[in-house]
């Protein structure tokens, strides 16, 4: 059995989210799928996500592969939350989900509380609503109240998944542009182009499969509680990985074992070089790097994240961090002043002059893909309860 160190496992993840060596303008579509996707419930955190990958990209550059070129989709996908995915790999995230036990044994209208028949009048509802247009939330929850009832209203206009959900598992449903401060919500048949057919087997296997070239080692558990932790049960995880035997290998992290593709086993492991980056709130590095969490985020720095009023609820994935060579090694925040952006950083080490230069580096590479200067302070951060 192969025996790695931390330090290795870290470096590999970071070789693998382009941390260690950022990608090109015209790569930004492939990181995104390498990455496996950016968690988007907060816009901004996902596209800052995208600037600590890719090189000499915008803000503005992001947004219009998302709106314009529709290069870029956002959806509900991993664990039931808001994410962008290169478009032409949404028919593989939809066909995953319909390879879960609850889809394949005719039982996914459970999750809803509905029956079968109600399940499909909702989704008729939603495909005629939206037919040729873009609809607020509450503009849809009105439009298909009027065909199945008033009951649907409420469960469509909340600000929860619940029945817009729906839609999106069953592959009908991606994001518009946003009008105001109000996202919009269209037909993904109609908005973007690639709608080929993925058997749903294969689809999870794939996804199995990307999550330990990506995130590994790791344990079928982890992929279960990176992926759907509420549909993919731990044995269902494991009969998974069961299935791609032939494709996996065992390995020892320092006295743990998990798996790794067997492909990457015995490549790259070498160091790469040092790395310290600023990485915003939710970002896929944190959340994907679930084997091993706790040498990510190390005693030294967990009291100080929960000590701070999103990490209590949160910890560090709640949180934008200050990453060095994969490590947690502060958090920090951002806030308009005027015309002027402020970064403040609170590290949880001295930083040596490299260092300091690095962060430097990485605050103005913010800027630019913000488009606004920024000024960079250094001090703690509010406490718990403060702005």
């Amino acid at each position: 059995m192969r025996s790695l160190t931390w330090s290795e496992v870290h470096q590999r993840r970071l070789e693998r989210n382009y941390l260690l060596e950022s990608a090109p303008p015209e790569q930004m579509i492939h990181v995104v799928g390498a990455v496996r996707g950016l968690q988007a419930q907060v816009l901004t955190a996902a596209e800052l996500g995208i600037s600590a990958r890719v090189v000499g990209v915008t803000q503005q550059q992001v947004r219009e592969q998302l709106w314009k070129r529709r290069h870029l989709v956002k959806t509900y996908s991993l664990r039931g939350t808001v994410h962008l995915h290169p478009a032409d790999e949404l028919p593989l995230w939809t066909a995953a989900r319909r390879g879960l036990h609850d889809w394949r044994e005719g039982r996914w209208h459970e999750t809803y509380n509905m029956d079968q028949a109600q399940a499909r009048t909702v989704l008729d509802a939603l495909t005629d609503a939206l037919d040729g247009r873009g609809l607020t939330r509450e503009e849809l929850a009105d439009a298909v109240a009027r065909c199945v009832g008033s009951w649907a209203r409420e469960r469509i206009a909340s600000t929860w998944a619940d029945l817009i959900g729906l839609g999106f598992d069953a592959g009908l449903l991606c994001f518009g542009p946003n009008r105001g401060n109000k996202v919009t919500f269209v037909r993904a048949d109609q908005w973007l182009s690639n709608r080929q057919e993925i058997d749903p087997t294969e689809a999870l296997a794939d996804i199995f499969r990307h999550y330990l070239a990506t995130y590994g080692p790791a344990t079928p558990q982890d992929f279960a509680r990176w992926f759907m932790p509420q549909h993919l049960k731990p044995a269902e995880a494991r009969e998974l990985a069961d299935s791609l035997a032939n494709e996996l290998e065992e390995v020892e992290v320092e006295g743990e074992r998990a798996w790794l593709l067997a492909a990457d086993a015995d490549t790259g492991w070498q160091p790469l070089g040092t790395s310290l980056r600023l990485l915003p709130q939710y970002d896929c590095y944190i959340i994907g790097s679930r084997f091993g969490r706790e040498r990510i985020v190390p005693e030294s720095a967990r009291a100080r994240v929960f000590a701070h009023k999103n990490g209590r609820f949160e910890g560090a994935v709640g949180l934008p961090l200050l990453l060095i060579d994969g490590v947690v090694a502060g958090m920090w925040e951002r806030r308009k002043r005027g015309s002027r952006t402020e970064i403040r950083v609170e590290p949880f080490i001295h930083l040596t002059a490299h260092q300091s230069q690095q962060l430097e580096a990485e605050a103005l590479r913010s800027g630019e893909f913000l488009g606004t200067e920024i000024v960079l302070l250094q001090g703690a951060l509010a406490g718990p309860g403060k702005d």
